[in-house]
């Protein structure tokens, strides 16, 4: 046996004891990869809203947010806001939370049982972000009862083109389905304007205004004159939301290195009282080596090194399982949308995580070992 398999082969001399830390381990990795995923598919998510040219302003009323707005607008107010200098296009949207075959609102998010449905003219759609060619299907007509779903939902819901759906005890056909890049945009699902202010009595109402500005207009200057000519309304901007993600990740972020750190100490310990324990068994044995003229050196790499093969596969282990956690969990919940981006940097830290618990968790049993007497060690018992 070379010097390399004896360090490969020691750490599962006993298994149960091994396989004990690598799981201890393992479960800090694994957190961190999953974390690190679910963080890159958010990012992703959000450039990909960005660069969809749709509308860099949204106009609501005051008091409410981009995510939940209820119908107090009216089609004055959009006309208003076309009147505004640098603004190029605008277009009024309704939004309602449903649950299929039901006649009521919910106010359930996205989901197997609800979704959001928006009513906008379909020649805006763009403004939605949502364009032709990212629709497989057909856009739904002004007067027919059709609509158009996203990915997301369709997944949810197990519908396809040609299917049909009951809302407010009214069937509408499923005429295409369409793919945004956006999670929460690809779980919704798009109908004529005029169709959902009937369904819904909301008769020349809206929920909110998307705006587009000229190309050489300031998105800015645009929202802030649009709130200082109208002070009943508010404006939150492609940019403001963009930070608001942002700031998101911010956090995760830090509750990555939280972890991380968390991972260290725990894992550091977990190894170390592992390496003692073999150190301990091991010592005739580290005895007899040394008598034949191992050095001290020798000694303190062979078992540093024994503490850090055991982490690496305990990284190697909370890599897949942090990457099966969040795979099978977008696709158990249908959420289709959000693809994790696997990228090298996320790998770095994981493995540089378990590195360093292994060199922190194997230097002092490495240096006690290194450290034992050859007569000492040969009289243990």
């Amino acid at each position: 046996m070379n010097y390399l398999g004896l360090i490969l082969k020691n750490p599962f001399r006993n298994k149960t004891r091994a396989s004990l830390a690598i799981v201890g381990i393992a479960i800090g990795i694994a957190t961190i990869v999953a974390l690190g995923l679910v963080t890159s598919a958010l990012q992703s998510s959000t450039e990909t809203t960005l660069k969809a040219g749709q509308a860099e302003i949204t106009v609501m009323t005051n008091g409410s947010n981009s995510f939940q707005s209820s119908a107090d607008l009216n089609l004055t107010q959009l006309d208003n806001v076309k009147a505004i200098s640098g603004v190029k296009d605008a277009t009024g949207v309704l939004t309602e939370r449903v649950n299929l075959n039901s006649s009521s609102s919910s106010s359930q998010g996205f989901g197997p049982s609800g979704f959001s449905v928006t009513g906008i003219d379909s020649s805006k759609l763009t403004l939605a972000g949502i364009n032709a060619s990212s629709i497989n299907g057909t856009i739904y007509s002004g007067s027919a009862n059709e609509i158009i779903i996203g990915k997301t939902a369709a997944a949810n819901q197990n519908k396809t083109i040609g299917d049909t759906v009951t809302l407010y005890n009214q069937t509408f056909k499923i005429v295409g389905i369409y793919e945004t890049g956006s999670f929460m945009t690809d779980g919704g699902a798009y109908m004529s304007l005029s169709k959902l202010q009937n369904l819904t009595s909301n008769s020349n109402k809206i929920s909110n205004i998307l705006v587009k500005v000229n190309a050489n207009a300031n998105v800015t200057q645009v929202s802030q004159a649009i709130t200082n000519t109208y002070p009943t309304l508010t404006t939150t901007t492609a940019l403001d939301q963009a930070k608001m993600v942002n700031n998101l990740l911010s956090v995760i972020n830090t509750a990555t290195w939280a972890i991380s750190l968390l991972a260290i100490v725990i894992g550091g310990v977990g190894v170390i009282n592992t390496m003692i324990m073999s150190v301990y068994e091991r010592t005739r044995e580290i005895g007899v080596l040394k008598a034949v003229g191992w050095t001290s050196k020798r000694i303190l790499g062979m078992i540093l090194g024994e503490s850090i093969v055991i982490t690496l596969a305990a990284a190697v282990v909370g890599t897949i399982v942090g990457t099966v956690l969040v795979e099978g969990g977008l696709m158990i919940y249908g959420i289709t949308a959000l693809k994790p981006v696997f990228t090298l940097d996320l790998f770095v830290r994981a493995f540089g995580v378990a590195l360093l618990v292994g060199v922190i968790g194997g230097i002092y049993p490495a240096y006690r070992a290194s450290r034992l007497a050859p007569t000492e060690a040969l009289r243990y018992e």
